[in-house]
């Protein structure tokens, strides 16, 4: 669950992290009431979670009242990026000496945590990296050692961090270590965390993306679960308990297991295609089920094919077989279905499709995961 800027703030507190004053306003009036508590000068900030705000005019220094008006008044309700903006943060402006980038999040392959730190901060990670590689350190770091003031230390003097901030910057990636692993999240970021005049560090940003497997310890991120903005397709998806995410492409994916459902994209992906959506429906396949996909599938008009990608562990074949041919009958679909089925009890499975007399325009097997896919996109195209 990815938080607001002003919500990732607020989190970066619990842990001691400091961030300027501020508050969140909806209306022209609650941003002026905020502003005057802040104190000027005040920066009027777009609460939308995509990047190019400041570009795209969504971030305005304010020294008064009439300009916290006028920006309050222009930013609200603008459109970035397909992202309209519906509140605002405003908050007291800081003074900058220098500008870094720190953050925290999980390498799944490594299994470990992994911090990355740069001296250059402010602009987007990826173009440091493609510019300078070495101007970011990667450090990973095993749990169940966690991170010390010393390790930190070491890693600021590798990033080549300024004497002047060493000790600020390496107790800042500890504090933000503990909101990382304490705060249960995916990914804990500052950019930037910048070094003010005074020699203060201070998190000018905030981006935090929260584990919503630990919710069950957090029943105060209900809060966060409340102002959470979904496209239609991942609204019906939640109503139906389906793990999804809605992508840009044409091919329609469901697959039984997060793994499958990844690799489904990166093949459809190497054949040239570009997937709609991830659509993990675990180990069942009923026609419950099925059903439920396919209608999130279906709600999305860019899907132009629709590819289902099932390996049978403990999941029957037949079973699946069974489900996809109820629900192909309650669903009015839009886009023909490629089917992949393999595993346990397939060859029933795939009898019982093919005995179904559902027109192959509507629906046609694969033997393989790279045949699926290769007709999928044709189909699209």
């Amino acid at each position: 669950m990815d938080l607001f800027e002003y919500q990732g703030k607020q989190y970066f507190a619990r842990y001691n992290i400091p961030v300027s004053a501020g508050g969140v306003a909806t209306t022209v009036d609650e941003a002026v009431a905020v502003a005057l508590t802040a104190k000027y000068p005040v920066v009027v900030k777009a609460q939308v979670q995509v990047g190019g705000r400041g570009k795209a005019g969504g971030i305005k220094l304010a020294n008064d009242e009439a300009e916290v008006r006028l920006h309050a008044k222009n930013i609200l309700g603008m459109d970035i990026k397909g992202h309209v903006v519906k509140r605002v943060w405003v908050e007291h402006a800081s003074d900058i000496a220098e500008e870094y980038y720190a953050s925290f999040t999980l390498d799944r392959a490594a299994k470990q945590h992994l911090l990355m730190l740069s001296a250059q901060g402010g602009v987007d990670i990826e173009d440091v990296a493609a510019k300078d590689p070495t101007a970011i350190v990667k450090l990973h770091i095993n749990p169940i050692d966690g991170l010390s003031l010393a390790t930190a230390h070491r890693a600021c003097v590798d990033a080549k961090i300024p004497a002047k901030a060493l000790d600020g910057v390496a107790d800042m990636l500890v504090k933000l270590y503990n909101c990382f692993t304490q705060g249960d999240c995916d990914l804990a970021e500052i950019n930037p965390l910048i070094l003010k005049p005074t020699g203060e560090i201070h998190a000018l940003d905030a981006k935090v993306s929260l584990d919503v497997n630990a919710s069950f310890r957090h029943p105060e991120w209900a809060e966060y679960a409340a102002t959470e903005e979904l496209d239609a397709r991942e609204q019906l998806a939640r109503e139906k308990n389906l793990q999804y995410i809605g992508l840009d492409g044409t091919v329609g994916i469901i697959a039984n297991g997060a793994g499958l459902a990844m690799s489904t994209l990166d093949v459809v992906n190497q054949v040239g295609g570009s997937a709609a959506n991830f659509l993990d429906i675990g180990g069942g396949a009923n026609a419950e089920l099925m059903t439920a996909a396919l209608e999130v599938i279906n709600s999305d008009p860019k899907v132009k094919s629709i590819l289902i990608n099932i390996f049978g562990g403990i999941t029957r074949g037949e079973e699946v077989a069974k489900g996809i041919v109820e629900a192909v009958k309650r669903v009015a679909l839009r886009a023909p279905i490629v089917i992949r089925l393999d595993g346990t009890n397939a060859d029933e499975g795939r009898k019982i499709l093919a005995d179904a007399g559902i027109p192959e325009s509507q629906l046609i097997s694969r033997s393989t995961m790279l045949e699926a896919a290769r007709a999928a996109v044709e189909m699209a195209e």
